[in-house]
């Protein structure tokens, strides 16, 4: 038969599968795991994402894929200049803001500023010639739900309003420096490159990409190659429809409206800021992002896990983190950087960097995932890293024991004794923590550990001024 004769029937050969049926494959593969612990991601803002979406989940949403935008394409930014009166939602964001915050808090600013801009003109003028700038961070689908939600609920403000007629929000976007470093410049340009995609796909009319670490005209090429060889100017709203996308922009946007009704409740954004309560509300979303980089339950590749070890001081010596904005701008990547710079200058001084020994022993599997572990853990620091099973010759300043929970206690009254340097334990071995501790043992690195703490503690051990 000619190609063009051949008829396929795809609908017929994949038959619908009932959600239930997905659900019970799921429950068997599972064996008897807790599912919301295995396959339910909970956001740093409180609310849960599923393992998969379907169709079904779009019920209810009908008024939200109403309100797709239609607009194609955006404006590529070579240096940033917001309007003077923008509403700087960004500047929450490198505060600290989750992006519940940064789009609750940013509404509600809008809200007072659309107030004082409806007695002069039209509120659909006035809404629409109003300026927002967000942040992209790096949670790749969650921003760009977060753009997509931003206009739904600019919506609805310009509604309640009295607009007559849909308003669009004027969105500006640029790369933050919130999870920038100044080592490992290279994976800043993979996350600027992902934050812009996010950006794109969201919706902004505008977008800046922040250089750091690297040349200005990459930041500007990343935009030209989104436009020119991705074409992703040619589609409106290329995540219109996606059940997880618009699941995602329905989560968000309810809770950023309760927050921004919170918000409302105290008298607006301005009393609400001189009170004091953004401003602990931020600070605590910040306070427990930092915990979850310091005790590495979340990763900043190359600043607190997965370290260049290749990387040298000359690398690192012409970054310099741009000029802060607003006053209670952060970068969660300082508390590493501290402990970076402090390894880097004592090498400098001394000739050499402190020489960590990962001594290997016993479990072929157990051996390897912890030292593996304890490379990454001591090269965030910027120490020398040797691997061996012998610790006879070795200049090492410390010596991690990387091997399996039962035979620790026999390879550290076999070490301890025979060597002048401190000996630790990669792992948690809490049933024999007091023998080892009688056999020698200085500590214990393990998945527990605060990083950062455990890391300056030992370079003052090891004598680093």
């Amino acid at each position: 038969m000619p190609d063009a004769e051949i008829k396929l029937n795809l609908a017929a050969e994949f038959p619908p599968t009932p959600t239930a049926e997905w659900e019970d494959v799921i429950a068997k593969d599972l064996k008897g795991a807790d599912y919301e612990k295995k396959l339910v991601w909970r956001t740093e803002e409180g609310f849960s994402v599923r393992p998969y979406y379907r169709r079904e989940n779009l019920a209810g949403l009908e008024g939200q894929l109403a309100l797709r935008r239609t607009k194609s394409g955006w404006e590529i930014s070579e240096q940033f200049a917001p309007a003077a009166d923008a509403v700087r939602a960004d500047l929450l964001h490198e505060g600290g803001a989750t992006a519940i915050q940064e789009l609750g808090y940013g509404i509600a600013e809008g809200v007072e500023k659309l107030a004082a801009l409806s007695e002069k003109k039209p509120v659909e003028e006035a809404a629409g010639e109003m300026e927002f700038v967000f942040a992209a961070g790096p949670s790749y689908f969650n921003e760009i739900a977060k753009l997509r939600a931003a206009r739904l609920l600019w919506a609805q403000v310009a509604a309640a309003f009295g607009a007559k007629s849909p308003v669009a929000m004027k969105i500006a976007v640029r790369t933050p420096r919130r999870n920038k470093s100044v080592f490992d410049h290279n994976t800043n340009l993979l996350r600027a490159t992902t934050e812009a995609l996010s950006a794109v796909l969201g919706g902004c009319d505008a977008l800046y990409v922040e250089p750091f670490g690297f040349d200005r005209h990459i930041a500007v090429n990343i935009q030209r190659i989104l436009q020119e060889e991705s074409h992703l100017d040619a589609v409106a709203d290329p995540a219109g429809g996606s059940y997880y996308i618009e699941s995602l922009t329905d989560a968000i946007a309810r809770e950023a409206w309760k927050l921004f009704q919170g918000v409302e409740a105290e008298g607006g954004f301005t009393k609400a800021k001189e009170s004091g309560s953004i401003g602990k509300a931020i600070e605590a979303a910040r306070a427990a992002r930092e915990k979850s980089l310091t005790s590495r339950r979340k990763a900043l590749v190359g600043v607190n896990n997965f370290p260049n070890l290749m990387e040298t001081a000359a690398d690192i010596q012409d970054v310099q983190p741009p000029k802060a904005e607003c006053e209670h701008e952060y970068r969660v990547a300082t508390p590493f950087e501290a402990i970076r710079r402090r390894t880097l200058d004592f090498a400098k001084a001394k000739g050499k960097a402190p020489k960590v020994l990962l001594l290997t022993r016993g479990d072929v599997k157990m051996k390897g995932a912890r030292s593996n572990f304890a490379l990454n853990f001591f090269g965030c620091a910027g120490f020398a890293i040797e691997t061996s099973e012998e610790y006879a010759g070795s200049d090492a300043d410390l010596i991690v024991l990387c091997s399996s929970d039962p035979e620790y206690l026999a390879f550290a009254k076999d070490v301890c004794p025979k060597v002048k340097v401190p000996v630790i334990v990669a792992g948690n071995p809490k049933d024999q923590i007091e023998a080892l501790e009688a056999a020698g043992v200085k500590g214990f690195i393990h998945v527990q550990s605060d990083a950062a703490a455990t890391l300056a503690d030992w370079q003052n051990k090891l004598g680093m001024e």
